[in-house]
């Protein structure tokens, strides 16, 4: 019996530690929570001997939006990365970039009262491959891979009434332009000095996010603005983006997602192509709103 006793004990104080490890383990994870969707959209269209004329095409686009966030007493991190990429091809031309976008958002908070927290935020945006201002010619390099990316770093507060909602106002940010390319950087594209890489501003910063789901039975809704505003220059243009997406739920699996995606930034300027004296000739414009809208109809997945 005191051999059996003896035994008893010593497993108890070996096991002991792997179980409140395990135990403490499994508290940690507790106060995640994670998420996230991926969906594809797809369309064709083939035409053989048509009448009325037209061109084989084809269009598919691949979203992913995830997230990760932690909250205990009074601390409060979220994360969130977007990732999202589209091609078409329309009979013989040269594959047309639709989609392209790479989004990582990091958010620190430590509660002040109510629902309000004392925050510090990381956010980072660039584009995966290469875009062109003439498709499907493809001749003239707009944008590459951290040509343009976007840095930006601050301090503010953070109003979260609920996981839904979240209202950042930031009077410290930092905003970074970098252009690596050096076609692009040379020409003083999206607001750098010609020959320069960088860029830094400094102002205060917007950024409102809200999601829901069911907004409507089987319709989930997303929807962000930011706003950027660069005080030692020029603070009365201010930088837009928002994004509206609606998703429609068919089952399981299947889904159509309907998107508007706005943007204004008065550092990127536009140029068009006119005819002068029969010579089409490229004349340089000043910002303009750009748009981007999808509707599409494909595979989702939750997660």
């Amino acid at each position: 019996m005191k051999m059996q006793m003896k035994y008893a004990l010593w497993a108890a104080v070996l096991v002991l530690p792997f179980g409140v490890l395990a135990q403490e383990e499994a508290d940690s994870l507790s106060f995640w929570k994670k998420g996230g969707d991926a969906s594809f959209t797809f369309s064709q269209v083939s035409l053989n001997n048509w009448a009325a004329g037209g061109q084989n095409s084809m269009t598919g686009t691949f979203m992913l939006n995830a997230f990760a966030n932690y909250a205990k007493n009074k601390s409060a991190w979220d994360n969130s990365f977007t990732l999202g990429y589209g091609l078409t091809k329309q009979g013989s031309d040269n594959l047309i970039k639709s989609e392209d976008r790479l989004l990582l958002t990091s958010k620190y908070g430590y509660k002040a009262g109510g629902k309000w927290f004392y925050s510090g935020l990381f956010d980072f945006r660039t584009q995966m491959t290469t875009g062109y201002q003439d498709p499907p010619t493809n001749s003239s390099v707009i944008s590459e891979f951290l040509a343009p990316a976007y840095i930006q770093f601050s301090l503010g507060m953070d109003y979260k009434p609920n996981d839904n909602f979240s209202l950042y106002i930031s009077p410290l940010t930092s905003k970074s332009t970098i252009v690596m390319d050096d076609s692009l950087s040379n020409v003083g594209a999206y607001g750098v000095e010609a020959g320069e890489k960088y860029r830094g501003e400094f102002g205060a910063s917007v950024k409102s996010v809200y999601k829901k789901e069911n907004l409507l039975q089987n319709v989930d809704l997303f929807t962000r603005l930011d706003l950027f505003s660069n005080l030692a220059e020029e603070p009365q243009h201010i930088d837009v983006e928002w994004e509206g997406r609606l998703n429609f739920k068919i089952n399981d699996y299947l889904t159509a997602v309907a998107s508007l995606h706005l943007v204004y930034d008065h550092d990127v300027k536009t140029s068009e192509e006119v005819m002068v004296d029969g010579v089409s000739t490229t004349v340089a414009r000043g910002p303009k709103l750009q748009s981007k809208q999808l509707l599409g109809f494909g595979l989702n997945f939750k997660f």
